[in-house]
C-alpha cells in the first residue's frame, strides 16, 4: 500500500511540475514567432489564451502571427480582443490599423485606429505617417499632407519621400 501512495505522489508531482502556465505558452509562442514557426506560435498563443482568457498579450501576438500568414480577418479579430482587454494597448491599435490600411484598403477604419494611437501617444511618428497616407488615399490631401509634415517633424525617416511624392 505504501508503494502505491509513493507512486501516486511521484506521478502527481511530475504532472504538476511540468504543467505550463499561460505565461509559459506566451513566452514559447514569442520564441517560435521569432524563429518564423508561425503555426507553432499560433498554437502556443492559443494554449496561453485557453489557460487565461484575459491574456491580451497572447491575443496580440497571435494576431501578429496571423497577419504574417495573411490571415487578416483573424489578425484583426485578435487585435480587437487585445484592445477590448486592454483599451490603452497602443501597439494593437497600430497593427490593426496597418492591416486595415495596407491589406484591406479600409482607410477609414485605419484612420480611426491611428487616431487612437496618436491620442495615446501624440509623438508616434509612424502613426502620423500612416494616418497621413490613409487620408491621402481617401482624397483628403491637405489633411494627409499635414500629418506627413507632422511625421517629418517627429523624425519619421520615410516622411520626406512621402511628402515629395504626395504633397508637392
Amino acid at each position: 500500500m505504501k508503494a502505491i501512495f509513493s507512486a501516486l505522489f511521484i506521478l502527481c508531482f511530475t504532472i504538476f511540475s511540468y504543467s505550463q502556465t499561460s505565461q509559459d505558452f506566451l513566452t514559447s509562442g514569442i520564441q517560435k514567432a521569432r524563429e518564423n514557426n508561425l503555426q507553432g506560435s499560433i498554437s502556443d498563443f492559443t494554449k496561453a489564451i485557453e489557460l487565461n482568457t484575459n491574456n491580451f498579450e497572447a491575443y496580440y501576438n497571435r494576431g501578429l502571427s496571423k497577419d504574417k500568414l495573411q490571415n487578416y480577418s483573424g489578425a484583426i479579430s485578435d487585435y480587437s480582443t487585445a484592445i477590448k482587454l486592454n483599451p490603452n494597448f497602443e501597439d494593437a491599435y497600430y497593427n490593426r490599423g496597418n492591416v486595415k490600411a495596407k491589406k484591406l484598403n479600409d482607410f477609414k477604419g485605419a484612420i480611426a485606429d491611428y487616431d487612437k494611437v496618436i491620442g495615446l501617444n501624440p509623438n508616434d511618428r509612424e502613426a502620423f505617417g500612416n494616418r497621413g497616407l490613409s487620408k491621402i488615399k481617401l482624397g483628403q490631401k491637405e489633411a494627409g499632407c499635414s500629418d506627413l509634415n507632422k511625421a517629418n517633424e517627429l523624425g519619421y525617416s520615410k516622411a520626406p519621400q512621402l511628402i515629395e511624392k504626395y504633397c508637392n
